[in-house]
């Protein structure tokens, strides 16, 4: 019988905690990626990986549907973006800063 392996966090002041890079391991767990909680009636808390039916966003995937169907229906509306425009929008956000990993703010939650 394999040997379990124990680990603990701990909670921040706004109830967030980091996931053990054990756990993470265990558990295929990249950045951004969700954990699903069973909660048992003896208050035991088991977690895993959540994955989504058939592994897709299913707004996204309707998303895609749209796109691929309305290119499908209508090809002569697809233009090519020029270099131009890359630029604009490359000016545009040039200054922006964004880190994916920095904690929300207190208005975002």
């Amino acid at each position: 019988m394999a040997a379990t392996l124990e680990v603990e966090s701990t909670l921040t002041d706004r109830y967030q905690t980091t996931v053990p890079e054990s756990v993470r391991r265990v558990l295929k767990l990249g950045k951004r990626d969700k954990i699903h909680y069973s909660i048992h009636p003896g208050g035991e808390v088991v977690l895993r990986r959540a994955t989504l039916p058939g592994g897709d966003d299913p707004v996204l995937a309707g998303f895609l549907a749209f796109l691929a169907s309305d290119i499908a229906a209508h090809p002569y509306r697809l233009q090519a973006v020029d270099a131009g425009f890359v630029q604009r929008l490359r000016d545009l956000v040039s200054c922006m800063e964004v880190d994916l990993d920095a904690p929300l703010a207190d208005d975002d939650e």
